[in-house]
């Protein structure tokens, strides 16, 4: 123990000088309940497929076997004749169920306890939404490019009759100027293939919004709809077509230079194709798609202090009826 002199003159210490200046750095950080808006692509699938399978879905592998009606023979009549009876033959198509995507988040104990929010649920929300975006960009790139419409719903000599329709290639696409034209075509080849008017969907980029709408006489012809669904890209009417529009639609080009649909050059392929976007019409009866969340699972994570969920979506999706979807390739 130290010994004070009485009397003595002892020095001052400047503790100002012999510790750390902590002047800006522990500023408190506060952290708020709410969310930035986060902005997703519509997706849109349940509204120009039909679904109908689904309920038969369970696993990945999965094969479905969908029938479709035989036709009916009609035969001229005279009195007395003998009748010819004939025995339909079942007609079927087999989709597979062979496509699977999924997400597998954690979160950390420590983070988790910081936070005044959520955070698996605000995980899985975010993730369900990316699967249907990923989910919808594949469908409809193997849809309308890799299977597609019938040879007569395309191209430029388009129309199961009258092959005078000229709906764009991707060497001499369809202008923009001309895109009621070519929707107006597109209306009609599906009227030669005897497709009924109900229910029929046309799905365009927002380019092709942009350039639609700036035409009076466009604006003459679509009708608004109240009850739009904002969610699924639904804008209202035009002809006889209930109209999407979506970001996914895949580029148009013949060499399939896009071939992913996300608009990834093949290396080597013409910059021409960059030009060039999809247009698509139809109804539910050409596509058929089936999808379902096989498996959602929580668990302790094993390498950290926390938790993990991670789920997998499986599905399947097959042109059943390429009569009843039009494709058009329009100048972007």
């Amino acid at each position: 123990m130290a010994t004070i002199t009485p009397g003595a003159v002892y020095p001052v210490t400047n503790y100002a000088d012999t510790t750390t200046a902590y002047s800006g750095t522990f500023i408190p950080t506060l952290w708020s309940g709410k969310l930035l808006a986060k902005f997703y692509q519509n997706t849109m699938l349940s509204e120009i497929c039909n679904t109908d399978y689904e309920g038969e879905l369970k696993n990945q592998g999965d094969t479905i076997r969908i029938r479709t009606a035989p036709s009916i023979s009609i035969q001229d009549y005279t009195a007395g004749m003998n009748l010819v009876t004939e025995t339909p033959e079942p007609i079927y198509q087999d989709m597979q169920i062979n496509k699977g995507k999924y997400f597998s988040v954690q979160t950390n104990d420590v983070l988790a306890q910081q936070s005044d929010m959520n955070l698996m649920n605000m995980f899985t929300e975010d993730a369900a939404k990316q699967l249907k975006i990923a989910i919808e960009n594949e469908v409809f790139y193997n849809s309308f490019i890799t299977e597609g419409a019938a040879a007569a719903n395309s191209g430029a000599t388009a129309g199961a009759i009258s092959a005078g329709y000229n709906l764009g290639t991707d060497v001499a696409a369809s202008t923009k100027a001309n895109i009621l034209s070519t929707i107006l075509q597109m209306s009609a080849v599906l009227d030669e293939q005897n497709v009924p008017e109900d229910g029929r969907f046309l799905v365009i980029t927002p380019n092709q919004r942009n350039a639609l709408m700036s035409s009076n006489i466009a604006q003459a012809y679509f009708t608004g709809d109240q009850s739009s669904v904002i969610r699924t890209g639904k804008i209202g009417m035009l002809d006889r077509f209930t109209v999407y529009v979506s970001n996914l639609l895949p580029r148009g080009a013949a060499d399939e230079a896009w071939n992913d649909g996300l608009g990834s050059l093949t290396p080597g392929a013409s910059a021409s194709a960059v030009d060039r976007t999809m247009m698509v019409a139809g109804t539910k009866h050409a596509i058929s798609f089936a999808a379902t969340i096989s498996k959602t699972e929580t668990l302790r994570n094993q390498d950290d202090f926390g938790d993990k969920v991670r789920g997998l979506a499986v599905y399947g999706r097959k042109v059943v009826k390429d009569d009843a979807l039009v494709t058009a390739v329009v100048e972007a």
